[in-house]
């Protein structure tokens, strides 16, 4: 099968998932030798639907296009504030694509197998699956570095994969003339049940849904937190104030370069002592092909 183009699209706060699906993307662009687009939609503009494309879709593709599009996972599953993108964004119309999630070395639980089922209930026929670890944005001691350039080799190898497994599709796939695939296969629960539920250090549940982050007084009004919040929920009237929902992406927290932004909420602060003491080992990345 010959590719028309192949599309970088990405959910990506802090810069791990763009990273991941960009380098993935451009492998098999290069393969293909053909056009590189890139969709970011991480910015609550991005995710805007102006009801012009598809099924009120802002991003239509065709049959011979080809999508890697990826997320990091919150809790386990695609974060819910952004699930709805998933579900009213893109319009696959017959297109190819590739899901692929990011986790700070836990594990992905369900996230990849949630962003297939989302891919194929809009009109992509997923045909490889990827989860790559990235260094965990609650703590630096959780895959620190990573991807590191052993997972880049890594990613690099799985685009390969896709590639040659594009051009092993017959002439004319997925138009009436050959067989659609079943969706990868990849690891994850159908039906998808609840979100992970976080522990805190002595085992008991940690909710800090409520947590925002605060804000030292070495802040000097520079605006970039509020201009990397994938909610728009930092005033711009006021820096220090978080006026809508947190989820907690770190966002604000890694883009200051005084580091003025924290996180001082006690049971969040717990959680991520949990985490480091039960999964500091080298977690490995996952494909499925």
């Amino acid at each position: 099968m010959k590719l028309k183009s192949v599309t970088a699209a990405f959910f990506s706060p802090t810069g791990n998932a763009k990273k991941i699906v960009n380098e993935i993307a451009q492998e098999i662009a290069a393969q293909a030798q053909v056009p590189l687009r890139t969709i970011d939609f991480t910015l609550p503009e991005a995710r805007n639907d102006d009801g012009t494309k598809g099924e009120g879709a802002l991003y239509a593709f065709e049959p011979c296009d080809l999508v890697v599009i990826g997320t990091p996972v919150y809790a386990g599953r695609i974060p819910n504030k952004i699930l709805p993108a998933f579900q009213t964004l893109f319009a696959g119309n017959g297109a190819l694509a590739v899901p692929v999630v990011t986790f700070g070395n836990r594990s992905f639980d369900n996230g990849l197998i949630e962003v297939r089922m989302e891919m194929e209930k809009h009109g992509f026929h997923t045909i490889a699956g990827a989860a790559f670890v990235s260094e965990h944005v609650f703590s630096d001691k959780l895959a620190a570095g990573r991807p590191d350039e052993e997972d880049m080799q890594s990613m690099r190898r799985f685009a390969d994969a896709v590639a040659a497994k594009v051009r092993g599709i017959e002439p004319g796939g997925f138009d009436g003339m050959a067989e659609i695939p079943a969706p990868v296969r990849v690891k994850g629960e159908d039906p998808i049940p609840g979100y992970y539920r976080p522990l805190q250090a002595d085992g008991s549940p940690a909710n800090f849904l409520k947590a925002k982050p605060k804000t030292t007084k070495d802040c000097n009004d520079c605006g970039l937190c509020a201009g990397v919040c994938p909610l728009g929920s930092i005033s711009r009237e006021d820096f220090r104030t978080v006026t809508g929902v947190c989820i907690k992406c770190q966002a604000c927290v890694k883009v200051c370069p005084l580091h003025a932004k924290y996180f001082d909420d006690p049971v969040m602060l717990s959680h991520t002592r949990m985490l480091e003491e039960h999964y500091a080992r080298r977690a490995e990345n996952e494909v499925f092909l």
